[in-house]
């Protein structure tokens, strides 16, 4: 009896002993955490007219998970949405806890003839906001047919470059650069892309994106896009 009382003490010893060691011995690495991404959008984003998978967030997403980046791109284009729009809705994307939002709005507030200095102040305060919270923010440009006049467009584009100036965030200055104005990346309306387009939209999207969410300090206020 007294030998199986000594040899359970010693068991218990030796298990406490094991059950501290394990405490005390740093964890395996975790595996690395999903980083999330948010477009924050118009139709041009949301992907009117193509299917979910075929709009540039989603195709973005492939690219970036085929590079070996664990991304999850959440696609917050709502069709008809305008600068102020975005800025009005900005506390639920705050909500998803992103680590970069691609701002790529404007569009509609061009083709309404918003002011641009409303535009401009509303963009600021997007990515104002964003910054406080310690998101990243890639910054994408857009340009208006010629409707309000060549001073309205000329204004109106200038509008992104100083944004990202003034907040030091990276610029692709023309969202649709490469896509705007060709039928065979345009739907019918000639405004919306197909989803060729959207994969052209992703693929001059995904080496910037790559960047910001890598890990390490972004760069801030590179221009980014420019020259492809």
């Amino acid at each position: 009896m007294h030998a199986f009382r000594a040899r359970g003490r010693l068991a218990l010893v030796a298990a406490l002993a094991l059950a501290t060691a394990a405490h005390a011995a740093p964890a395996p690495p975790a595996a690395a955490a999903e980083r999330v991404v948010v477009a924050l959008g118009d139709s041009l984003t949301a992907g009117w007219g193509v299917a979910p998978e075929e709009a540039w967030p989603a195709q973005l997403e492939a690219r970036l998970r085929a590079a070996g980046f664990a991304v999850r791109v959440i696609n917050a284009g709502v069709s008809g949405d305008t600068s102020a729009g975005g800025l009005a809705r900005l506390e639920s994307v705050l909500r998803a806890a992103p680590a970069l939002v691609i701002v790529a709005l404007g569009a509609n507030d061009g083709l309404r003839g918003v002011p641009p200095e409303t535009v401009r102040a509303n963009l600021t305060a997007i990515v104002a906001r964003l910054q406080a919270r310690g998101v990243r923010v890639l910054l994408t440009g857009m340009r208006v047919p010629p409707n309000y006049g060549p001073a309205y467009a000329e204004a109106f584009a200038a509008v992104y470059a100083d944004v990202a100036r003034r907040t030091g965030v990276p610029l692709v200055p023309f969202l649709l650069e490469g896509v705007a104005a060709d039928p065979r990346l345009n739907q019918a309306d000639g405004i919306h892309p197909s989803a060729a387009g959207h994969r052209v939209i992703a693929d001059r999207l995904a080496p910037t994106v790559q960047a910001l969410v890598a890990p390490g300090p972004a760069r801030p206020g590179a221009r980014a896009g420019a020259g492809r």
